[in-house]
């Protein structure tokens, strides 16, 4: 078979010619490497309540798809597990080479999100259940002087400003190139997370790895709102994907002509202080955050989307929702200046000293950081209630090229 004579090698050291043939040659549309799309779709012949094996059709075997005019794993509805994994280039690592790397890492996921095994994967078995896997790609800061590509980086492409209630760690910040791989199962995610690393090590080496979860898939009603490891809703206001206020917030429309159609994220590792959360009582918690923690309702009102009444005061003439409230200092009036938070949590377990080391990887996409991003943060920044219970201890920032075509490759609008 075609499939096993082609090998990595010839797309690490070949030129041109040799990945594109490569590449072609592993297409979706070669017939000799169907994929599971079609069963993914097939009726159920399961009892009510049943899970079918991801063999026959089910869960295991659900795809998302990889081409199109946006990537994969934005707009997709959040799967149970991600690991977002940051790398620094290897010096020498230019353009060229990185139109190389992108060509092989495209193709990786390609292959992984349609069920596939990567080339020369010694586990292929561990391909076969995608389990609406998506792999995200980003490009850093350093990326663009690597590939002598400075005029072309998006003006708030840049580190964040430094914001009072940080504590930055450096094992946690920064990054050349984003891999975000998402899926419902773990080992979906540990394998294309192998497979994609061992493929970009000969061009970059790995800075940083943070693992998360939800909560497990089928757990909740489909649009459900997840909650966090502090118990809060996360993501109340988030705008809707598929409506004209997400694609002006989230989908970039201006600046460069190769981002088009691609957005920007913001990571931020923020520790939760379990410990003095755990001691603040229910009134304490809820008043900081201007939401009750069992519906999500704003205090002023008696369901999780009720508009807040930021007016109204109580008996003694107080604000019922504080004025250093998160829902308050977060708020962003225009619907397109919002930004769109995929959220997940952090446990790396316990410390020596029985505390927990828990958290948020706080992933923000929005078409443009310093217009919507930073205003936001200087706020919470400035006078947040729940700053007492959360520190971030790391910070990163990614343009998010545009998809592509069954033809093309993620990132060919800025390095081919």
């Amino acid at each position: 078979m075609t499939e096993h004579r082609i090998t990595r090698r010839g797309l690490l050291a070949g030129g041109a010619a040799t990945a594109v043939g490569a590449l072609a040659a592993c297409s979706p549309a070669s017939p000799a490497s169907p994929g599971p799309a079609a069963a993914s779709t097939a009726p159920s012949t399961a009892p009510p309540g049943a899970v079918p094996a991801a063999a026959s059709g089910g869960y295991g075997a659900a795809v998302e798809p990889f081409h199109g005019p946006h990537q994969a794993g934005v707009a997709t509805d959040p799967q149970a597990h991600a690991v977002f994994v940051g790398l620094d280039l290897r010096a020498g690592t230019g353009r060229e080479a990185l139109a190389r790397l992108m060509r092989l890492l495209t193709d990786d996921a390609r292959r992984l999100t349609e069920g596939r095994p990567a080339l020369a994967d010694t586990e292929p078995e561990l391909a076969l259940s995608p389990a609406r896997l998506t792999v995200t790609f980003g490009f850093g800061p350093g990326l663009f002087t690597a590939a002598g590509l400075e005029h072309l980086r998006p003006d708030s492409l840049a580190p964040l400003p430094p914001f009072s209630v940080d504590k930055l760690q450096d094992r946690w910040n920064g990054g050349d190139l984003l891999l975000q791989i998402c899926a419902d199962d773990p080992l979906t995610v540990a394998h294309a997370l192998r497979m994609t690393v061992k493929d970009a090590r000969s061009f970059a080496e790995v800075r940083w790895v943070q693992r998360g979860f939800r909560r497990g898939l089928h757990l909740q009603a489909a649009g459900t709102t997840q909650r966090n490891v502090m118990g809060q809703l996360d993501g109340t206001v988030n705008p809707r994907p598929g409506t004209a206020d997400f694609d002006r917030a989230v989908w970039t429309g201006d600046g460069p002509d190769w981002l088009r159609g691609g957005t920007t994220l913001v990571l931020r590792r923020i520790r939760a202080e379990m410990e003095t959360w755990d001691a603040a009582d229910r009134v304490a918690k809820e008043f900081s955050v201007g939401r009750r923690l069992d519906t999500g309702a704003p205090l002023t009102g008696g369901g999780e989307h009720d508009e807040p009444d930021f007016g109204k005061v109580d008996a003694s003439g107080f604000p019922v929702i504080a004025e250093q409230a998160h829902i308050r200092r977060a708020r962003v009036a225009d619907p397109g200046l919002r930004i769109f938070r995929r959220v997940y949590n952090y446990d790396e377990g316990i410390t020596a000293g029985g505390r927990a080391d828990c958290g948020l990887l706080f992933a923000s996409y929005q078409a443009d950081i310093a217009r919507q991003f930073v205003p936001i943060q200087r706020r919470l920044a400035e006078a947040d209630l729940l700053n007492e219970w959360t520190t971030p201890i790391g910070s990163a920032v990614f343009a998010v090229p545009p998809g592509c075509a069954a033809d093309g490759w993620i990132g060919e609008t800025l390095l081919s």
